[in-house]
């Protein structure tokens, strides 16, 4: 499946998005992530969008999905 890399998540990875096989929910998505990323751990906070909508860990993955990882955001 393809994941959508943004902001500082997207610099930590190196590439505007990556691919990721063999997940079926959010929480695997982000062990995965930061197992093959550990800079991500260091991030206040780091929330998935699937289809555009926040995902919770228990949420099931499909091939398919618009899947999103979006990192703390600052700015006033």
């Amino acid at each position: 499946m393809r994941v959508l890399l943004f902001g500082i998540a997207k610099d930590i990875a190196g590439a505007p998005f990556i691919m990721a096989e063999g997940i079926t929910t959010v929480a695997e998505l982000k062990v995965w992530l930061y197992k093959q990323y550990p800079a991500l751990q260091k991030l206040r906070s780091l929330m998935i969008a699937v289809n555009k909508v926040y995902a919770a860990d228990v949420d099931v993955l499909k091939p398919e999905d618009e899947i999103a990882i979006i990192p703390p955001v600052s700015g006033g």
